[in-house]
């Protein structure tokens, strides 16, 4: 009797484990939803999941169609929105520089450990990562002058809005030490890293000597968007007005980027600008050599 009894509650402790694994061990996956499966060797499939149980789940993949990838082998499973997958149904990655447009550059970080160095026509450009809120850096030409610095603190309200304030600040160097620029200014922006829309307004200051120093105040709009892994389209434009609001002229640079490589970038792009009602555009072609570190 007693082993009856053994044999009884031994059972009934079997089935509610059994019972409970399977409850907690899976998860409703909504069929119409696109999921990255990562494995513990690191390889992804990127598809539809259309059936799971307590040892295995069945994704269905573009290219590989249904693959049954054994539960333990499973390192993440999470949800991609429709920003993170391209027309091929793969994978968009992030890229180091998607907070740079041209010349200015979202609200959104640039994380901690992520500098980038940008060649120029007219000379270098380099960006520092202090922390994943703050970004430093510094541009100049192949001879030294006007040097600018830059400082930016940036805060997200949420993961489609993020807002900056900054400051960049520039000399004459050794050839104009006698001119000087100031210019704080304010960002904010709509959308994710990778596709997004930047409103910007600064106000400047600048002098060349104790008799000649002026201010104008410019507004920027600004924008990018991945179209795949390699092809980004960014679009960079400044408004300048002096105090009275009189609007002194335009630049907008449309342009492409490529991406090579994890930390390699090629942009090009050209210019127009507009002043007393014509567009003009400028003759020459404006490229970027982007390279991390």
């Amino acid at each position: 009797m007693k082993h009856s009894v053994r044999f009884t509650t031994l059972l009934i402790l079997i089935s509610v484990t059994l019972f409970t694994t399977q409850l907690y061990a899976q998860t409703n996956y909504a069929p119409d939803k696109t999921y990255l499966v990562v494995k513990n060797d690191g390889a992804r499939y990127i598809g539809n999941i259309i059936s799971e149980n307590a040892q295995e789940v069945i994704i269905k993949t573009e290219n590989l169609g249904e693959i049954a990838i054994p539960k333990h082998e499973i390192k993440e499973i999470r949800e991609l929105n429709e920003n993170e997958v391209d027309r091929n149904g793969q994978i968009i990655e992030e890229s180091k520089f998607a907070s740079r447009y041209y010349l200015s550059s979202s609200a959104y970080p640039l994380r901690k450990g992520n500098n980038f160095i940008i060649w120029n026509l007219y000379g270098p450009d380099v960006q520092f990562g202090i922390s994943d809120n703050i970004s430093m850096g510094i541009t100049t030409t192949w001879v030294g002058v006007p040097i600018f610095g830059s400082a930016k603190y940036s805060f997200l309200k949420d993961k489609n809005i993020g807002f900056s304030v900054g400051a960049m600040l520039g000399t004459g160097s050794w050839a104009a030490p006698e001119f000087g620029l100031a210019v704080p200014f304010g960002t904010v922006t709509f959308g994710q890293y990778e596709r997004n829309l930047s409103l910007s307004v600064g106000h400047g200051f600048y002098y060349d000597d104790e008799t000649d120093s002026d201010q104008a105040t410019f507004f920027s709009v600004a924008g990018t968007t991945r179209i795949s892994n390699r092809v980004s389209l960014v679009l960079d434009s400044f408004i300048f007005a002096e105090l009275d609001n009189e609007v002194l002229g335009a630049l907008i640079i449309p342009s492409v980027r490529l991406h090579s490589g994890p930390g390699k970038a090629f942009q090009f792009g050209f210019a127009g600008v507009a002043a007393e009602g014509e567009l003009l555009p400028v003759p020459i072609p404006f490229l970027q050599w982007f390279r991390a570190f």
